[in-house]
Parts: C-alpha cells; sequence; structure tokens
C-alpha cells in the first residue's frame, strides 16, 4: 500500500477541473510519514513480504536487462512510488546485488548506477534518505558498484525523466491508485470503493480510468526507457469470482473501512452525507485487464505476469488471540496508508476511534477464505 498500496505508494497528476473541489482528499494520498507508531514506516511488513515474493522475476529481468544492453558501464534505475522508509531502498539493493554477481560470475566491470527514488512532493522524502548513509555503507561492504542515490518528485502520471535515459524501473503497490476519482453512480452509497450492489456503471467508470491512467504512464515510460530495458511492476489484484467485476470478498481492505466509517455514521461521529461523498482513487485490475491494457499501449513486451496470494493480516489466524492480532496488524497497515486522505477530507478527530473499529471488523472476518485479493506482478520489456 504503496512501496503507494504500494506500496509504497504513488504520484498522481490532476485534471484541472471543477471535479477537483469535490475530491480534494484526493491531493492527500501519501503515506503517512515519519517513523512513530502509526507511520507507515512502521507499518509495512506487508509490502515488504510483497517484495520478497517478487524477488525471483526482479532478479530475472535485471539479468536479462544486462545481458541485452551486452553489460553497459552505466544503468539509471527507477523506483516509482518509493514512500517512506527502508522498503524504498529493497528492490534497488535487490538489483543492485543482482547486477554485481552477474558482472563477476561473467568477467565483466560492474557499471556506475544511478538509482531515483520517486514520489509526489508532498512526501516524506526526509525520513528515506536518513537511510542513505546505512544503504550506502552496505552497498561498499558487499558490492564494487558505485551508486548514487537521487530524489526525483513529481507525479509517474507525468514525464519525469529525460527520453531514452533509464534502463530499469521497478513500482511495488502503487498504480493500483489512480490520478482520480470517478464520479459516483446512481445510488451507490455508503461505501468508499466498489461493492456487489454498485452498478455497472460505476464498475465501468473505475475500470475507464485504470486503463487512462495505466496507458498514459506505459506511454510517458515507453520515451523514458531505452530499447530493451525493463520494467517490474507490482499491484494489489483482484481474481473475477463467477465473471461478476463488481464482486469483493466480505474481508476485502475497502469494504472493512467502509463498514467502520458507517460505525461511525451510525454513532454520530460522521456525517452520512460526508461518508457519501468520498471514493478511493483506487483499482484492483484481474489478470486480463492489466493485460490488455499492455497490448493495446504497444510499447512493451510481457515477459512475466504472475498472480500471488494477498494477506493483509500477517497473522496464522489459529486462535481468538490470533485473530485480534490480525486486526490489528491489517488496521495499522491501512492507517499508515490512508490516514493522511482520510483526515483530509473527515478531520483528524475519528482516526482513532475508526480504525479501532476496523480492527474489530477484521478479527471477525478472520475466517473468511473466498479472498478475491491477489497481488499481480508484471515484468515488461520495451521494444
Amino acid at each position: 500500500m504503496g512501496s503507494r498500496l504500494v506500496d509504497t505508494i504513488p504520484s498522481l497528476s490532476y485534471d484541472d477541473d471543477k471535479s477537483d473541489d469535490a475530491y480534494a482528499f484526493v491531493r492527500a494520498l501519501r503515506m503517512s510519514g515519519g517513523d512513530g507508531a502509526n507511520s507507515y514506516s512502521a507499518n509495512s511488513l506487508l509490502q515488504r513480504r510483497v517484495l520478497s515474493m517478487a524477488k525471483p522475476v526482479l532478479v530475472k529481468n535485471t539479468q536479462d536487462m544486462m545481458m541485452n544492453l551486452d553489460f553497459p558501464s552505466y544503468i539509471k534505475v527507477a523506483e516509482l512510488g518509493c514512500s517512506s522508509g527502508q522498503n524504498s531502498f529493497l528492490a534497488i539493493s535487490e538489483i543492485i546485488n543482482t547486477v554485481n554477481m552477474l558482472c563477476q560470475q561473467l568477467n565483466q566491470n560492474p557499471p556506475e548506477i544511478d538509482c531515483c527514488l520517486n514520489d509526489l512532493p508532498e512526501n516524506d522524502f526526509n525520513t528515506t534518505f536518513k537511510f542513505v548513509p546505512f544503504f550506502n555503507k552496505e552497498l561498499m561492504i558487499t558490492n564494487k558498484s558505485s551508486c548514487f542515490i537521487y530524489g526525483a518528485p513529481g507525479s509517474f502520471y507525468s514525464r519525469l525523466f529525460s527520453r531514452n535515459s533509464l534502463h530499469f524501473v521497478h513500482s511495488s503497490y502503487a498504480l493500483h491508485f489512480l490520478s482520480k476519482v470517478p464520479e459516483k453512480h446512481g445510488n451507490d452509497k455508503g461505501s468508499v470503493y466498489i461493492t456487489s450492489s454498485s452498478p455497472q456503471s460505476t464498475y465501468k467508470a473505475y475500470l475507464n480510468q485504470f486503463q487512462k491512467d495505466f496507458t498514459m504512464f506505459l506511454r510517458l515510460r515507453s520515451e523514458e526507457i531505452v530499447s530493451n530495458g525493463r520494467m517490474v511492476l507490482t499491484f494489489i489484484g483482484r481474481n473475477t469470482l463467477n465473471n461478476d467485476p463488481l464482486y469483493r470478498d466480505c474481508c476485502h481492505f475497502w469494504t472493512l473501512l467502509s463498514k467502520s466509517l458507517r460505525d461511525l455514521v451510525f454513532e454520530g461521529h460522521v456525517s452520512e452525507s460526508k461518508l457519501d461523498a468520498f471514493n478511493m482513487p483506487f483499482y484492483d485490475p484481474n489478470e486480463q485487464e492489466l493485460e490488455e491494457v499492455i497490448r493495446n499501449e504497444g510499447s512493451f513486451e510481457i515477459n512475466d505476469l504472475e498472480k500471488h496470494v494477498f494477506d493483509l493480516s500477517l497473522s496464522n489466524n489459529n486462535n481468538e488471540e490470533d485473530d485480534y492480532e490480525a486486526g490489528y496488524n491489517a488496521a495499522n497497515c491501512i492507517r499508515a496508508v490512508t490516514e493522511p486522505m482520510l483526515v483530509a477530507h473527515f478531520g483528524e478527530d475519528i482516526i482513532d476511534i475508526l480504525f479501532d473499529r476496523y480492527a474489530h471488523h477484521v478479527a471477525e472476518h478472520a475466517s473468511c477464505r473466498n479472498k478475491t485479493s491477489v497481488t499481480l506482478v508484471v515484468s515488461l520489456a520495451k521494444k
């Protein structure tokens, strides 16, 4: 929940139209900064596990990139939607280690490496850059490459780098966040995201926005990445059950957030109209939807497209104590991802009680087995 849910988490651009005022909270989309108890840095174990899950794809594509480019003396790597904290360096470390091991095995000189960390300007880069000295120290011990770390604040739905300058792009849990919230349709109220009771028009509006945003992302990166350069991208996606694109399971993280907010409406902490005005700028594509956008845009070949389990709870779920731990962990994770947006729309006073309710609902649904959320890992080669 972003690197953005990615993790890691994303960079956005905003259309200059009247709808921006209604969805001003989207501008607050960033992870909770700092290193305190409720920060993203302290509550991103899920994202760390996802990075570990995607490691084989990352390693393979780093090796392919180096060999296909005939071991260049210099490479430029970009981490898009880096968010804040140590996770920002995990994928970069893996790429550098892979490059050095490959060069050593094949008796090649290791390249100099520029590593660019990207997120929105409002992202807490300071917490991330505090880890640069530790990163450099580890690098000196284990590798021979010279590596230089830069910040690249800006939207990944806009141009970020000069033409044909990037060799490798990585983004984890960022691109499922949209550049804007689609308009609500019909009587689709009381929920922050798509539900089984949403009209088909809501699903189509979210899908269309995802297609528009991801197409733009691919087009922009195709201008910045060299031929035979690589991208490894990780999304929160979904299994489509019974051919129903609206279906989300009872323990879906946004379903539980909606339920928790409705609790606060019932208790008088939040107005119904305030809840109805809040929607997540998010879309969880299935494999077919992801593949279709990539093929239609046409700049990249798909090397890998994998589907993995998604487990927000980080608990064994063997007893009530585990269920409580699962609820607490899940609530902290979602809080770290959503708190700036929620504060911008609802104010600070409701946050503690909201995520207390959230933890309770996670524990209630700990036995849910028919889960729709998955992690999608896709690797792409620039044509």
